[in-house]
């Protein structure tokens, strides 16, 4: 039997189907997302239970020429599939293939890129507002800048993100025509939490279905419509008449629709609980919130994992499966791993160390699986605290936690502790309040590509005074990193490390406290001296000696601090070489090599020929993490290449090394 998915003209063809049809298409939609993330990867919970939501909004909604906004990103593998990616699912998270998130760059039905969560409503307000500000500024009804609609589909668990509360308050206050559709199945990640998540938790129940009707039945908005207009017309009298009659029907409605009253309040109108799974009747809300007009939120309950048993009873384990498994039975085929991962190391650390100090605490940001705080959280209940999706107030919590007496430890991944950069100046780095970062997922994550690498973390947090920023080499330093951490009682501090296994290497028994500032020296060298920073001194180690095989004798620190930087071993370095090389796995711009290059200057040597090789100024595309590191030449064998070449330009005819002042005036000379 054909699918529907590959022979119709989606999104298109959709608004035609009986819905016996759209129920065969859902199936079709979980089928073909089941069989393409056991083999990917990927976000798999999510999207299983968004399927209905996304067929209703596209059954109603003319995309691309309507505005839909996804938040957050991992749900949105049905709305892929129906706007014409099938033929290309099979790449998903490939390298070359399509995003996991909607990308602007990757189809036209995507306007608007998003990885992290609490970004859509803005969005789809900015989109609201720009049509009106073309409305009226006479833009003709029929211009494409104007006669476009608006839906966003939002998660319950983003409602938790600041930035989706500030525009919840800003759409209440200036009203303008879309409609939100609330996914709610009561989980982020991990299940959802917070005063919100209570609030939905107690009205997800299903109410009678009349009431949602009458209030988008045309002839009742009309005649609303014409008393108020009448009323308001009346001078000091209709105003007074007009505000006892809202008085009496918000009274009404707060006795009807319980649900709702929260979002009627902040200037919404509410329709639901709805059935999420039901696309006929989520058809018909959709329909009726357009009739509305203003800001409407529908309140769709869903199930995440729907459709799949084994997603269905375990969405936390399946929103994002680490390994393959069978489609059909759900077990995942994980390797028997005896090298721990980084974040695993940094767990037992931590829960080693608070057995010891009743002061240590740790706080997540809806992520505790994935930092490894849900096995502290077994330990120590009460000394762990998920925030939700909230970084900012995560950090500003972590900050008066610790001028409290405590050890708050803030483990939170890179590429969204950067959404709380000014509440790490402002809150921690300016108070110097003593809080530990632990962060994960720093350099490049692989398959969920260019909105969650973490190559950005030491170029933000470098330059904020106060800050200590360390990144070990392998797991048995970062076990003494957090250890460390934990007893600098002098501000903040900051510990990054990878995602995934760590090195394999053999763990000291006993913790111990490294030198703030210190790195160490790991193989001498007289031609250049690599410096790096994190795993990657072991491809640089792995260089140096395919290098030494061609006659170079490079040496290898690991550096340990960003900040401070040992500014005594790269004076020692470049007494030893004369010239040095910096890895990072970071985006060069402000990152490691350029911490370098400042205290050369500082230093006053000014004629210190550098090689830095990391990530340039660019973002970094999805796929394996060690697919993208020989792509980007950060492997051992791209650093040998770089590092050979740029070696032999100091090297004359004749085979002797050239001075460095004749290497500056050979530079000099090809500017000219």
């Amino acid at each position: 039997m054909v699918k529907l998915l590959s022979s119709l003209n989606l999104p298109k063809a959709l608004k035609n189907l009986t819905p016996n049809e759209r129920k065969k298409i859902a199936q079709e939609i979980r089928e073909t997302i089941v069989n393409t993330v056991c083999k990917n990867g990927g976000h798999l919970a999510s999207g299983l239970g968004s399927v209905e939501i996304f067929i209703a909004v596209h059954t109603v909604f003319d995309s691309p020429h309507d505005k839909i906004v996804l938040d957050t990103g991992h749900q949105g593998y049905p709305h892929k599939l129906l706007t014409g990616r099938y033929p290309l699912f099979h790449t998903l998270r490939q390298i070359g293939g399509i995003s996991g998130f909607p990308r602007r760059e990757e189809s036209q039905h995507d306007c608007w890129g998003v990885g992290h969560g609490g970004t859509g409503l803005s969005a789809a307000m900015g989109f609201a507002m720009a049509r009106k500000h073309w409305l009226n500024a006479g833009a003709p009804a029929d211009d494409p800048k104007v006669n476009y609609r608006v839906v966003c589909v939002v998660g319950d668990a983003a409602l938790e993100e600041g930035m989706a509360l500030e525009a919840i308050h800003n759409i209440g206050h200036h009203k303008p025509d879309m409609v939100i559709v609330l996914n709610d199945n009561g989980m982020s990640i991990a299940p959802s939490v917070g005063a919100i998540e209570n609030y939905l938790r107690r009205h997800r129940q299903l109410p009678a279905d009349w009431f949602r009707k009458l209030r988008s039945e045309p002839h009742y908005l009309q005649l609303k419509r014409m008393v108020e207009d009448a009323l308001s017309k009346m001078g000091t009298a209709g105003e007074v008449t007009l505000e006892i009659i809202r008085h009496i029907k918000n009274n009404i409605k707060e006795w009807l629709i319980p649900p709702g009253m929260l979002f009627e309040e902040l200037g919404f109108t509410y329709l639901g609980p709805v059935d999420g799974h039901n696309t006929e009747v989520l058809i018909e809300c959709l329909q009726e919130a357009l009739r509305i007009g203003g800001p409407v939120i529908i309140h769709a309950v869903t199930k995440k994992g729907k459709g799949v048993p084994y997603a269905e009873a375990d969405p936390w384990k399946y929103h994002t499966p680490l390994f393959p498994f069978d489609p059909q039975t759900g077990e995942i085929f994980a390797p028997k791993e005896t090298v721990p991962s980084y974040t695993s190391v940094f767990s037992q650390t931590l829960i080693r160390m608070a057995e010891q100090d009743q002061r240590i605490v740790a706080i997540t940001a809806a992520m505790p699986d994935g930092t490894g705080l849900d096995k502290f959280a077994k330990e120590f209940p009460e000394r762990c605290y998920d925030v939700g999706m909230a970084e900012q107030h995560a950090v500003g919590f972590a900050a008066s936690l610790a001028f409290s007496g405590l050890r708050p430890v803030c483990a939170i991944y890179s590429t969204f502790l950067q959404r709380a950069f000014d509440q790490i100046i402002h809150d921690v780095c300016l108070q110097r309040a003593p809080v530990v970062f632990a962060i994960d997922r720093a350099g490049l994550v692989g398959q969920d590509g260019h909105t969650h690498h973490g190559i950005f973390d030491i170029a933000y947090l470098r330059l904020m005074p106060n800050m200590v920023l360390m990144m070990p080499k392998d797991e048995n330093e970062l076990q003494h990193m957090i250890f460390t951490a934990l007893r600098y009682e002098s501000g903040p501090i900051a510990v990054r490390y990878p995602r995934g296994k760590a090195i394999g290497v053999t763990m000291d028994d006993e913790l111990k406290e490294l030198p703030i500032g210190k790195g160490e020296w790991l193989r001498d060298g007289t031609d250049a001296v690599i410096i790096g920073i994190g795993p990657i001194v072991y491809a640089a180690l792995d260089s140096a000696q395919k290098l030494e095989r061609d006659s170079f004798s490079v040496g290898v620190i690991n550096a340990r601090f960003v900040k401070p930087i040992d500014k005594d071993l790269i004076a020692d370095a470049v007494q030893r070489a004369g010239k040095l090389v910096t890895v990072e796995e970071h985006n060069l711009s402000g990152g490691f090599g350029s911490a370098v290059l400042e205290a050369l200057s500082d230093m006053g040597l000014h004629n210190v020929p550098v090689l830095r090789i990391g990530i340039k100024d660019h973002f970094v595309e999805h796929g394996k993490a060690e697919e993208l590191r020989a792509i980007l030449k950060l492997d051992a064998k791209g650093i040998y290449e770089q590092v050979k070449e740029w070696l032999q330009k100091f090297i004359g005819h004749e085979g002797e090394d050239k001075t460095i002042e004749s290497w500056l005036q050979v530079q000099a000379n090809s500017k000219r």
